[in-house]
C-alpha cells in the first residue's frame, strides 16, 4: 500500500476534478443529461402513471404510448380498472398521476360526494349510452311492466331515463328524476327498474328476469356488443358526457399536460374513428 499522505492527495485531486466538471456544465446529482428531473427513465422521458378502463381508454393510451409519447417526452404507465370507483380513489391517494375513464357529470358528482381536489381536461371522446335486450328486437316491443336494468349512479342513470324518454317509454324527465321518484304520469307503462353497478349490469343481459338493460360504452366494447344492435341509443349531438383526462389539483408532473395535448391530437382522433367505425366511440 502507498503512504497515507499520498493516498489523501490522490483523493483530493479526484474531488477537485469532479467539482470542475460540474461547474463546467456536467450533470449534477439527481439530473439526467439535458436537465431531466431525477426519477425519469433513461433517455429523459417523464413517466406518467394513468388509470383507465380497458376499453376504449387503455387502448387509446396504448396507441399514444406506441406512436406519440416518446416524441412528446413522456412514458406512459397504464393501470387498468374494471369499475368506476377505484380510479378516483387511486388518483386521490397519489398512486396515479391522472385517470382517464369518466365524463364530467360523473366527475362532478364524485367531487361533491367525496371532496376530491381534481382538475380535468377537455372531452376526448363520447361513448353513447345504449339499451340492449335478448328478448326483443325493437323498442316498440317492450311491454307494460317490463323490467329494466339501469345503473345506480345518478349521473349515468339520468342518461338512461332520457333515452327512454326519447323513444317514448317515459315522459317529463328532469335533472332531478330518479327511478325511485318517477310518477305514473312519467312512467305510463309502469316499467320496473332494477338498479345495479354498471359492471354488473353487462353480466345481466342474459338474465331471463331482465327485459331491457342499459350498458355503459366501455362495457359495450368489452362484452363484444355494438350500439348498432341496441334497441335504443343516446343522442350524440350536444352530448355532455365526453370522457376526459383528470388529475389532482396539486399535480406537479409536467407529463400530464403533454398527455392532455396528445389526447386531442389529430392522430388520436383518426385512431378512434378507424378503430371504432361503427360509432361506439366518437371523438369530441
Amino acid at each position: 500500500m502507498g503512504s497515507p499522505r499520498k493516498f489523501l492527495s490522490v483523493v483530493a485531486a479526484a474531488v477537485a476534478a469532479a467539482m470542475t466538471l460540474t461547474a463546467c456544465g456536467g450533470p449534477a446529482t439527481g439530473e439526467k443529461p439535458g436537465g431531466a428531473a431525477s426519477g425519469t427513465p433513461d433517455g429523459g422521458l417523464t413517466t406518467v402513471t394513468v388509470g383507465a378502463s380497458p376499453l376504449p381508454h387503455a387502448k387509446i393510451l396504448e396507441f399514444i404510448q406506441g406512436n406519440l409519447a416518446a416524441d412528446a417526452g413522456i412514458d406512459l404507465k397504464i393501470v387498468e380498472f374494471d369499475d368506476y370507483v377505484q380510479p378516483n380513489e387511486a388518483l386521490a391517494s397519489g398512486e396515479l398521476d391522472a385517470n382517464y375513464f369518466q365524463h364530467l357529470p360523473y366527475l362532478q358528482a364524485q367531487i361533491a360526494e367525496k371532496g376530491y381536489q381534481f382538475e380535468h381536461g377537455a372531452g376526448v371522446h363520447i361513448e353513447p349510452y345504449a339499451a340492449f335486450s335478448t328478448k326483443f328486437t325493437d323498442i316498440s316491443q317492450i311491454p307494460d311492466g317490463a323490467s329494466v336494468a339501469i345503473t345506480n349512479d345518478a349521473p349515468n342513470q339520468i342518461r338512461g331515463l332520457r333515452v327512454l324518454e326519447d323513444v317514448g317509454l317515459l315522459t317529463g324527465i328532469t335533472e332531478d328524476s330518479h327511478v325511485l321518484n318517477l310518477t305514473s304520469e312519467q312512467n305510463p307503462k309502469g316499467l320496473r327498474f332494477i338498479e345495479n353497478q354498471s359492471e354488473v349490469i353487462v353480466q345481466q343481459l342474459d338474465d331471463p328476469a331482465i327485459d331491457l338493460a342499459f350498458v355503459n360504452g366501455n362495457f359495450i366494447l368489452t362484452a363484444g356488443l355494438s350500439t348498432q344492435n341496441a334497441l335504443a341509443v343516446e343522442r350524440v349531438e350536444g352530448n355532455p358526457y365526453a370522457n376526459l383526462l383528470v388529475w389532482r389539483a396539486d399535480n406537479t408532473n409536467p407529463g400530464v399536460a403533454k398527455l392532455e395535448e396528445l389526447l386531442h391530437s389529430q392522430q388520436v382522433k383518426d385512431f378512434i374513428t378507424t378503430t371504432w367505425p361503427s360509432g361506439d366511440v366518437i371523438p369530441g
